[in-house]
């Protein structure tokens, strides 16, 4: 049991690192909200959580949702590279994947309007390219035999 373990290190350590990521954007969207709520007052003005269109509300919910959108797949892609395929690629592969997860919120900016910055495409693309080699990877491996 102790082998298989250590044989999963990485890609254990990469899907802890996420969720820790995960969870820390969401703490930032909950102190954005809460800062944005003493603004509002402070001027006088009514915070609208979900109506109101504050462009920095909607970058923090635009991180938090996008990370969550993309971690049903990449965990999924992850763990079949790793358990069926090559844990070091799957390790290689994750760790990469969030260095650009990591540069999302960068990308993105400190505001947002309707539209979305068409930098976060640097991200998102060389994301899905990474979830594609890992499934394919798994795929090769299984029609292989």
């Amino acid at each position: 049991m102790q082998e298989e373990i250590q044989q999963l290190k990485g890609p254990i350590l990469v899907t802890i690192f996420y969720v820790c990521f995960w969870y820390f954007l969401l703490i930032l969207q909950i102190k954005t909200k809460f800062r944005l709520i003493k603004k509002y007052k402070k001027d006088g003005k009514r915070f609208d959580r979900y109506f109101g269109q504050d462009g920095e509300m909607l970058a923090s919910d635009r991180v938090v949702i996008n990370a969550q959108e993309q971690m049903v797949p990449f965990i999924i892609s992850l763990w079949l590279c790793a358990l069926f395929s090559s844990p070091v690629t799957a390790t290689w592969c994750g760790s990469i994947y969030i260095g650009l997860r990591l540069l999302y919120p960068i990308l993105l900016g400190k505001t947002l309007s309707h539209l979305v910055n068409p930098r976060v495409f640097f991200v998102t693309f060389p994301s899905y390219v990474l979830i594609f080699y890992m499934l394919g990877k798994v795929t090769w491996r299984v029609l292989a035999g």
